[in-house]
């Protein structure tokens, strides 16, 4: 077009901050629409007591290529390759020993990879009523595990709702492929990712022009008059101000987009409405629990007798998953399962006293919907140090039943009594979608051409593109590498509409996943 394209962006998370940086590194002017009063969207940072945690992502989902990876090299942020040992504590509250632990973990994680081959090859012909649960449970039958044995690896297996958002007899199977990550290790960023943030967002508070705490209610676009065209956008705050820009590129959570389908003008074609509608929206969160020490790792200073069977998993755990537990009473028809991550198992730099849990499905929905009726919580976070407190009190009577059960608990120790919580409430904030990131579902029926069509957005037609993590190569769908990418492609879209340069644009990624790769498939 031989023009310098006039651009908003929707939101300053990692895929509108990424987006922004190429855009005006290939000379595009950027309005960065931010609906807080801060960059990053989900990824935030917050303090427990004296600890610097993550309320956003933890992880860093495979480091093959993987340029979040790459960032965090380059900032010095602390990883972990967390491959420690795993506590299971059995319905009863008793700890499971190892072997019995190795031997559940190596049958459900193998039959997680065949999962993901059985849903490449199969995806055409397998039920969308299907889920992976009904896959575990058949492949589970299979092993020469005792009966015991059996009903643990299937307890287990409902932890997978920890990764996804919702639960494991709601994952397709049909679409489980679309779950797989980067080939390589997952780490856990110890250090948070406050310098990953900084470092990607340096070019957007530069040089782009923010505007924080402005939601965007309304994107009327025009038909682009022909390619040579540039488009006509018009955006509407909350506040009432109008704003016209050349292409706008909306990367609000697809939670968000569920929820203001209304916001667009003229109304958004069926069958991108029909995508919207069909992925689905996880809802995970997260319970930070913090002691004055870390009474669940032993003593490994002090000789101890070896013992047959053994618990040093139990003893030292970095990983803790309750299964089952009869000796707490949840709420009616809500499977209560819990799993745990120990950050005192993080390098010395990183490590303090707390408990990380995982809560998602219905039970995290429970968990957020009680604290939303205390006055001192907000719509994003619930931090309490007191035990006069009403969230304290709410989130130690849910937690106390599984840290008790932990090694090294005494009811009349100072060390076992919680210093502080903090909690995430991701589904009553309306910015993040009121969830946490896509995920596929049983009944779904043609999600890998949804993902297609979001990205596709109304670009060409309309000046309206899409990004964020829910129009990621499939590889990298709902996480933040996803996110990242997706904005680089973005931005890649409106430079080449407009014969604008390719600075700081990778090698287009395709949706290759490794699992049909290591079948050939490709």
């Amino acid at each position: 077009m031989g023009k310098r394209p006039n651009v908003a962006v929707i939101g300053a998370g990692l895929s509108g901050l990424r987006c922004t940086d190429i855009l005006i590194q290939n000379g595009a002017r950027v309005t960065l629409f931010e609906a807080r009063n801060r960059v990053g969207g989900r990824v935030h940072q917050t303090k427990i007591h004296t600890h610097l945690i993550d309320m956003g992502p933890n992880w860093i989902h495979g480091t093959g290529k993987n340029p979040i990876a790459a960032i965090a090299e380059a900032t010095g942020t602390v990883l972990e390759d967390f491959e420690g040992n795993q506590a299971l504590i059995s319905p009863d509250g008793k700890a499971i020993d190892d072997d019995t632990a190795s031997r559940i973990s190596e049958v459900l994680w193998t039959t997680i990879e065949n999962a993901f081959e059985y849903s490449n090859i199969h995806k055409d012909t397998i039920p969308p009523d299907r889920s992976l649960l009904d896959f575990i449970r058949e492949k589970v039958e299979e092993t020469d595990l005792t009966t015991t044995e059996k009903d643990l690896c299937i307890e287990s297996s409902r932890l997978w709702g920890a990764y996804v958002g919702d639960p494991i007899e709601r994952q397709s199977l049909k679409f489980f492929c679309l779950e797989e990550c980067i080939d390589g290790n997952n780490f856990f960023v110890a250090s948070t990712y406050k310098n990953i943030l900084k470092h990607v967002s340096q070019a957007a508070l530069q040089r782009a022009d923010i505007r924080f705490n402005q939601p965007i209610v309304k994107i009327e676009s025009e038909p682009r008059q022909d390619l040579r065209s540039p488009g006509k956008v018009t955006l509407t705050t909350a506040s009432g101000e109008t704003f016209q820009f050349d292409e706008v590129v909306v990367t609000c959570p697809l939670g968000w987009l569920k929820r203001n389908k209304q916001a667009f003008t003229p109304e958004l074609p069926p069958r991108l409405t029909q995508a919207i509608d069909s992925i689905s929206y996880g809802r995970l969160e997260k319970v930070y629990v913090t002691f004055p020490r870390a009474f669940w790792h032993a003593d490994t200073t002090t000789t101890t007798t070896e013992t047959s069977p053994k618990y040093t998993n139990f003893t030292n755990p970095t990983f803790a998953q309750f299964l089952n537990p009869t000796y707490t009473s949840p709420p009616k028809n809500i499977i209560w399962n819990q799993e745990c991550i120990s950050l005192a198992a993080l390098p010395p730099s990183c490590a303090h006293p707390t408990l990380l849990f995982y809560t998602f499905g219905p039970c995290s929905t429970y968990i957020v919907s009680k604290l939303a009726t205390i006055p001192s919580s907000t719509t994003t976070t619930t931090s309490s140090s007191s035990s006069d407190d009403e969230s304290y009190n709410l989130l130690n009577t849910f937690l106390h039943p599984f840290y008790s059960r932990l090694h090294g608990y005494s009811a009349s120790s100072p060390d076992c009594t919680p210093l502080a919580f903090t909690a995430t409430q991701w589904q009553n904030d309306p910015y993040a979608g009121n969830g946490s990131y896509c995920n596929f579902q049983v009944g779904l029926t043609q999600g890998d051409r949804d993902i297609e069509v979001l990205r596709a957005g109304l670009g060409v037609d309309r000046a309206v593109w899409f990004a964020g993590e829910h129009t990621a190569p499939f590889v990298a769908l709902g996480t933040t590498t996803g996110a990242y990418w997706s904005g680089e492609r973005a931005a890649g879209q409106i430079c080449n509409l407009y014969g604008l340069g390719r600075v700081g644009i990778g090698l287009e990624r395709d949706d290759s996943l490794p699992s049909a790769r290591a079948k050939g498939l490709l």
